[in-house]
């Protein structure tokens, strides 16, 4: 359920701060979740944070959960990653996606959140069915749509698996030399295999 379909019962009086209240929320969700994880970030520090009451979060966002999902929404624009990677046909998809995802990856101001994103998945079941279902839902299905391939939606979950060990070990872990290399290096290397298992049968 995306943030923009909620708006639960009667808004507290902080809704007359006007239309900025939701982005502070959410600015302060994504903090919060990035510096104190899953389990120990609230409703009510989230709004604290925002200052702003914990019944607008409610109103806005729902549960955690869903104020997570928002996050993660935010955090991984899953329309851009589609329109990126197969909005221009199968030739060259999987470098295209390669250098997305590096370069999502690569920017200081998206790495926190997302780096929060997936260590809270790591160690807490509810994060990680949240971004389980947010990722099969808004990401690989809407890509394995657009595969003329056997089993598209194996073939992007393979793909984005391969992906995700790359975070995994060069952000997360910092395994070197893959911690260090060059970005275009790596993008260069993986591209192959990407476009094997999104375009060939």
């Amino acid at each position: 359920m995306t943030a923009a379909r909620r708006g639960r019962g009667r808004p507290p009086r902080d809704a007359e701060q006007g239309p900025g209240a939701r982005e502070r929320i959410l600015a302060a969700a994504r903090a919060e979740f990035a510096a104190r994880g899953y389990d120990k970030t609230s409703v009510r520090g989230i709004a604290k944070a925002a200052g702003v009451d914990p019944a607008l979060v409610h109103h806005y966002f729902g549960t955690k959960d869903e104020v997570f999902e928002a996050a993660i929404e935010v955090t991984m624009e899953p329309a851009l990653v589609v329109s990126a990677v197969v909005g221009e046909g199968p030739d060259g998809i999987g470098e295209r996606l390669a250098r997305y995802f590096l370069g999502v990856w690569e920017n200081p101001a998206v790495r926190t959140p997302m780096l929060a994103v997936i260590r809270s998945a790591l160690t807490h079941d509810a994060a990680a069915k949240v971004l389980r279902a947010f990722v099969l839902r808004r990401v690989l299905e809407r890509v394995a749509a657009d595969l003329d391939v056997p089993d598209p939606k194996l073939r992007a979950e393979l793909a984005a698996s391969h992906m995700v060990g790359i975070a995994m070990l060069r952000y997360v872990v910092r395994v070197e030399p893959l911690a260090s290399a060059d970005p275009e290096e790596i993008v260069k290397l993986v591209a192959p295999t990407l476009q094997r298992y999104l375009t060939v049968p």
